[in-house]
């Protein structure tokens, strides 16, 4: 009975509520952090006088060491170690507008934005409802998730993965990034969840991840090779991979299926509202995420019905 209390639909839900606002912080934060390890990378490269010499003097003895290089190193360096401490716990929660930190009263999940009137107490600037969006969308596929799987401890582990999911399809989104740190967490889990007997059969975990790699990496060097540009980023390679891992083999072609047409669909949409950003693109990572819950949820072999496989 404790359990089934535990692991009930409407249980899940309230922890998606609570995971759904950390989300939110993931979704801000990491982008923000990966950003400053980027530049630090830089700063590490353009003080490296000797690869400077190999790539860019031949490798020759004499060559002038790049002064202005190192200038700019320090310089940014400084900058960096300027900057105020951040990760994803620290420091506490505060509006994007003005800065202030926000109160644990006014930071519960969902009831904080509605208490608010979906403005900031400090400025009363507006609150995006992207925030309360999250949390509800969070929620309501974790209930989605226990009624699925039912009252079982495995439902934790598939709330696990529905929760990086969502925040990989709302990082992608906003940046087009889709962040070792998930991608590769997410890829290594379904393959030991698979190993344990708790998911799918192994083989079909690692037969799915390699599919979901190969798949994506050889269209990703079919349109470049025809056309001379990128068409995607290696981490929708890695995204796929991951839904392999989770779901097997058999559902790539539905998930690349739903996510393909969904995603045209979209773009289409956003072209047609002139909304498409620079560059005239849409991330397809929501998309692949997106499609990847439904499966989930669906069931393979409703899936399969769907296409006509079963």
């Amino acid at each position: 009975m404790p359990l089934e209390l535990l692991l009930h639909p409407a249980t899940l839900a309230v922890l998606g509520l609570v995971i759904g606002s950390f989300l939110n912080v993931v979704v801000h934060r990491l982008p923000l952090i990966l950003e400053r390890q980027w530049w630090g990378e830089v700063a590490h490269q353009l003080a490296d006088a000797e690869s400077w010499r190999r790539v860019f003097a031949g490798g020759r003895a004499n060559a002038a060491e790049p002064a202005e290089f190192g200038r700019a190193a320090k310089a940014l360096t400084t900058a960096l170690d300027a900057l105020p401490r951040l990760s994803i716990a620290a420091p506490r929660s505060r509006c994007p507008s003005c800065g202030a930190a926000i109160a644990w009263h006014d930071n519960i999940p969902l009831l904080g934005w509605l208490r608010l009137k979906g403005r900031c107490a400090s400025c009363h600037e507006r609150i995006p409802a992207r925030y309360p969006f999250v949390e509800l969308l969070t929620g309501a596929l974790f209930a989605a998730v226990g009624w699925r799987f039912g009252a079982e401890p495995v439902a934790l582990l598939w709330c696990g993965a529905v929760a990086v999911l969502v925040a990989l399809a709302a990082i992608d989104w906003d940046t087009t990034v889709l962040p070792d740190a998930l991608t590769l967490p997410l890829l290594w889990a379904g393959l030991v969840a698979a190993a344990l007997g708790w998911t799918l059969p192994l083989a079909d975990a690692l037969w799915g991840a390699a599919a979901g790699y190969l798949s994506l990496w050889s269209v990703y060097w079919l349109f470049k090779l025809t056309t001379g540009k990128e068409g995607m980023g290696y981490g929708d390679f890695k995204l796929l991979a991951a839904l392999g891992a989770w779901l097997g083999w058999q559902m790539i072609v539905p998930i690349l299926l739903m996510a393909s047409v969904i995603g045209a669909v979209v773009g289409i949409g956003m072209k047609l509202a002139s909304s498409l950003r620079e560059g005239r693109y849409v991330p397809f990572g929501p998309f692949l995420a997106g499609a990847g819950l439904v499966v989930m949820l669906a069931g393979a072999d409703t899936v399969l019905g769907w296409i006509g496989w079963a």
